[in-house]
Parts: C-alpha cells; structure tokens; sequence
C-alpha cells in the first residue's frame, strides 16, 4: 500500500515535535493516555443519550501493557475509536484536534464539555521515543477496525485490520538503545507506574497494568518434618494503578485532615505534619480548587538553588507543571500544595502555561487564602506560629523589603520583646503602648543579650517602654520599608531624638550644647574622619559614651554591607556609617576631658581616643587598632 505524505506544514510540525515543542520524552506518557482519557470521555458523553452504547461508567478503562521481546509499548482505551476517514484527519494533519471538534458539534456548552486536548499535536510525542506507531482503531457504531501506520515524517499508510470491539489501541516500537538514551526504560513496570503516577495519577477512568507481586507457594522440597517448603513467587496481576479522584477534589467530610496530612507529607517528602491546610474551592471568572499546605519547618534544601518553588499545576486531574512559580509571591514560596483547574489557557505542548488573566486570578486568590491562613495561625496558635516563624520569617521580611507586592505582611511579623522576653507581633506592641508613648522603639543587633545592655536605651528601659531587638541582618531595612504601624513610627534607639524631652528640656539641652562647643569642636578635630560630628546625648544616664550614627546608612547597615562585600564582592566601602560621638554630659569622664581640654590638649586627644574605642565597643563595631587602644587603657589606669 503506497504511503500517504503529511502535508508540508505537518511534516515540518512533527520534526518540530520530536525535538522542540516537549523538553521531556517521559512526556509522550501523558499525552497519550490524555487522549486516550478523552475518547472514553467523548464516548462517555454520547451514552447519555444514546443506551446502544452498552458500557457502564465503571466499565471504561485505559490499559498499558509492553512487550519486552519485540521492544512494544501500548496503550488501549474502549473508548469513541475513529473510522478511516478520522484516521485521516485526526492523525495526517498534525493540529488537527478531533476532540477540539467534538466540542465545538456537542449541543451543551463547549466550557461543560471537560475535555483537555484540544491541539491535536499531543500523539505525535509517541515518535520521541518510538521508531514506529501503529494505531489500530474502531470507532462506536461501525463494524470494522482500521489501522494507521507511521515511522514519523516520511508518511504514514491506512489500511483495514481487525479488532473485537470499539476502542483504540497505540502500538510503539521502541527506537534502539544508544550511548546517550536508553528507550529501553519505557518498557519497565517500575518506570511505567512512575510515569502514571507523576502525571495521570488523577485521570478520572481506570489505568489499568500487569503489575508484578510476590506469594508464598508450596515447592516439591520437603522441610526436616517432611513438610513441603515454602518458597517466595513473583507473579503479574493486573491492577488499576492510579487514584483517579484527588483528595482535593472530594467533600471535606469524606477526607479529614489526617487524611490531607497523610497526602501532604508523602506528595512532598516531610516527615512533619504540616502547620496550616488550606483548601480553596473557587467558581466564578476562573473556577479552579486547591490544597495548599504551610509547613510547619524549611526543607533541609530551602535555602539554596535547589529548593524549587511553586504549586503543582493540574488541568482536569493531569499534571501540567510540577512547580508553577507564578501561582505565589516570591514571599510565600514555602507552599506547598496543587492548584487544579479546567479553565486554563494551555499552550500546545500543555508543558508550559500562557501568562494570561485566568493565571493572574489564580495566583491573586491563593495569596489571599495564605494571607488569611497565616493571620488565623497567629492569633489561634501562638506556639505553632511561632515555630513557622522561625523557618520562614525571614521570608516575610524579604517580601516586604522587596517592593509593593510585599504591602500588607507587617501584620505577619514577630520581633523579640525586650519586656516580655519573647516573639511579639507589631500589633500586641502597640496595643501594651503606654498612653504617652510615641513611637514604636527598637534596636539592631546581633543579640537580644547585646542589645538589653545597649546605653541608648537605658532612658527607655527606665520610663518602662518596651524596645523591639532586631537581630537578622534585614531586620532595619523591613522597619523602614514599612514606617509605620497604626500610626505608629519607628525609632531606633540610637536616634538622636527618641521624644523624650519636654520643651524646656530641649532647650536645655540646646544650651548646653552651645556651652561646650569648643570642646565637641576639638574632639572632632582630634578623632579627625573617624567620625562625622561630637554632641552631648540627650538619653545617656550611667553610661559615659555611646555611638550614635546620622544619614541614611546606620551601623547595622554597615556590617550588613560589608558582609555582602566579604561573599560577593561590592561597593561596601561607600556604605559606610556617618559614626557620631555622643557624650554623657554629667558623667565624670567628661568633667575629665574638659579638664584635659584646658590644660593639656595631648592628654584630651587620647582621652578622646579612649572614649571612642568604648563607644565602639559599647555599639558592637570592632577596634580598628585594638593594640593602640589597650596601651591607652593602660597608659591611663596605671599612671
């Protein structure tokens, strides 16, 4: 029988198959019994009106069956079939989608029609990994079979067969094995069943396999007692080999949490029950459902470039993308979970999603769900917050500090108190707020323990004020980005202005500025670029000195900068703080100083020396010449 050609366009379309349009040959698996799905659909569909069908609902079924001998995979439905003409139109024109045409003849509306291929090129990935396809098929309703034969572009034959029943059957020869690709592996149970599980798991008509199992079974071998031994047998069994409804998809009564639990820890290998499960059932512009899942610790990979984030996308039960990034914000990107809907816009590989508005409305609706999901977690169990917090706080804080997207996360933050010696929430800090407080007060640092002895803060701590001590490395750039809470503004305790003072105190302490300028004008002479400015402090009470910094670049910012310059590289150098040296005018180091001041200035300078490097010490900075300094220390506790 002579060969039919593919047309121009349709042969230049399946080179493009088999080497472009899919990035994996596994996925040639789940394009197949995709359509294989939709036959049975289509023929499902016609049986409602039609009782000549003869087949219960229970009765359809998808087989697999290989033959390892002559290299052969196959795959069988009892579906719709197709006649010759089908054959041809359906399988010599590549994009020419039967099921894309059913819909548009079916009476009902095409959206009610739950049928996913509708580009017709998803049978041509058989040719990635098959040297040649034969496809035997019978369609409902007529008394002969045909069979449809191709070795890929050269062109394909039609010809009558045989066949008991309507259906269609998918017969690969698998291609030769070579020094890069073994084919071979598609013909193996376990890989087989890895595949169905992976990406048909859901599909709702039985996969049915010959799968291979062990028994006990008696031998000839008689035991010391005279008994016929007992010997292990493998055997095959044909077994429905996925799940074909989805937890998700079921009512809330008929799957409890453990249930979800249970799924959620074997789907994505955690050993621990998840913090919060989330099901969204949405209908509407975009009907889809979800099952989100929030961990409740990071991954041992969270934090690296392994870690792929992302929600497992399904359309109609089939799995489309294992890790679908734009479903959540980059803050949320420890969720786990599938979003599964009918309503996509697939592209013509169903690898790769268009960037459309039903994938927007999606991702808009399952941020909301984790948003609401998380606030109920704080306010309903602190304890499991507070150890999600742990693991994924600092996600947060990235979202917020990285733009708009991350507005409205504040609510989600903890900080430690410095009163209640725990994790607070901003909300909890401003509802214990004394009437006459101002602002939200923090520190930055490297320990609450450092920070509970900082000697900006000792005013604060004696007037009762709670003090948020801030200790991961983004922590000031998160207060900044959100200004306030409730009103409510932050200041850091090494603010020269905590407002504190009265009026008359303020100008008081104006005053006394003025009276010492000569003094703060030498020590800055004397300190010369190490600091931008001396001034007398308006909060020390015990302390003799403190750092303060002005601009925008704090201290925390400093060591945060040149941590970055230590891994990557950078311009740290220009970040650098604008270091302020703050004294404690009623402190006797200063009385000394003064005194220096008016009769040796060579002795003022290296009490000023002195007095910075405790200024540095007090803030947590380093010495930059610790050994100078100690023969200062020395020079003046032993003289």
């Amino acid at each position: 029988m002579a060969k039919k050609q593919f047309k121009s366009e349709s042969k230049r379309l399946l080179e493009l198959m088999v080497n472009s349009i899919y990035t994996h040959r596994e996925i040639f698996l789940r394009e197949l019994i995709s359509n294989a799905s939709d036959a049975i659909d289509k023929l499902c569909y016609i049986s409602l009106t039609d009782d000549k069908v003869g087949l219960e609902r229970d009765d359809f079924q998808i087989r697999v069956t290989t033959d390892k001998e002559s290299r052969k995979l196959i795959i069988s439905d009892n579906g719709v079939g197709m006649t010759a003409a089908e054959l041809e139109t359906n399988l010599g024109v590549i994009a020419k989608s039967g099921s894309l045409k059913f819909k548009e003849e079916m009476d009902q509306p095409s959206e009610e029609i739950d049928i996913i291929g509708q580009f017709g090129v998803g049978f041509y990935s058989a040719f990635m990994i098959a040297e040649r396809v034969t496809v035997i098929s019978r369609a409902y309703g007529s008394d002969s079979a045909n069979q449809w034969t191709s070795e890929g572009a050269d062109g394909y034959t039609i010809k009558p067969a045989e066949k008991d029943s309507f259906g269609t059957d998918i017969i690969m020869e698998l291609k030769s094995n070579t020094e890069d690709e073994d084919y071979s592996e598609f013909l193996e149970e376990y890989t087989l069943h890895s595949l169905v599980k992976k990406y048909s798991d859901y599909i709702r008509w039985p996969i049915i396999m010959d799968v291979t199992k062990s028994r006990q079974v008696e031998s000839d071998e008689l035991d010391s007692d005279g008994k016929k031994k007992m010997v292990w047998e493998d055997y095959t069994e044909a077994e429905v080999i996925n799940s074909r409804v989805p937890i998700w998809q079921r009512p809330k009564n008929e799957a409890p949490d453990e249930e979800y639990a249970k799924f959620y820890k074997e789907k994505f290998f955690d050993f621990n029950d998840p913090a919060a499960i989330i099901r969204v059932s949405a209908e509407g512009t975009v009907s889809f459902k979800a099952m989100l899942f929030i961990p409740s610790e990071a991954p041992f990979d969270y934090f690296t470039r392994e870690y792929k984030p992302g929600l497992q996308l399904y359309s109609s039960g089939i799995l489309i993308m294992e890790h679908c990034a734009d479903l959540l914000p980059e803050h949320f990107r420890f969720v786990r979970g599938v979003v599964d809907s009918q309503d996509l816009s697939l592209n013509i590989s169903r690898e790769m999603l268009q960037h459309d508005r039903q994938l927007k409305i999606i991702a808009n609706n399952v941020e909301k769900k984790v948003r609401s999901e998380l606030t109920k977690l704080m306010e309903n169990s602190a304890e499991k917050y507070d150890g999600f917090y742990k693991s994924f706080g600092i996600q947060l804080k990235y979202g917020i500090v990285s733009g708009p997207q991350g507005e409205g996360l504040s609510d989600l933050l903890l900080f430690y108190s410095s009163k209640e010696a725990k994790l607070i929430s901003l909300a909890e800090y401003v509802k214990h707020m004394p009437e006459e407080q101002k602002f939200i007060y923090y520190a930055c640092g490297e320990s609450a323990a450092l920070l509970s002895k900082l000697p900006q803060s000792e005013e604060l701590r004696e007037k009762g004020y709670d003090i948020l001590f801030l200790t991961d490395d983004i922590d000031e750039f998160v207060v900044r980005a959100v200004g306030k809470f409730e009103e409510k503004e932050f200041r850091s305790v090494i603010d020269g202005d905590l407002g504190l003072q009265s009026e008359d105190e303020e100008k008081e302490a104006a005053q006394q500025e003025t009276d010492n300028k000569d003094i703060l004008e030498f020590v800055k002479e004397s300190l010369g670029d190490k600091i931008t400015a001396a001034r007398l402090s308006r909060k020390l009470k015990s302390y003799p000195v403190c750092l303060a910094t002005q601009g925008d670049i704090t201290l925390e910012m400093e060591r945060y900068f040149k941590s970055i310059q230590a891994r990557d590289g950078g311009m740290a150098d220009q970040m650098k703080a604008q270091r302020v040296l703050e004294f404690n005018a009623g402190h006797k180091s200063f009385a000394a100083l003064k005194k220096a001041y008016e009769t040796d200035k060579e002795k003022a300078s290296k009490y000023a020396q002195l007095l910075y490097g405790q200024a540095l010490l007090m803030a947590g900075v380093p010495l930059e010449d610790p050994a100078e300094f100690a023969e200062l220390v020395n020079e003046f506790a032993f003289s």
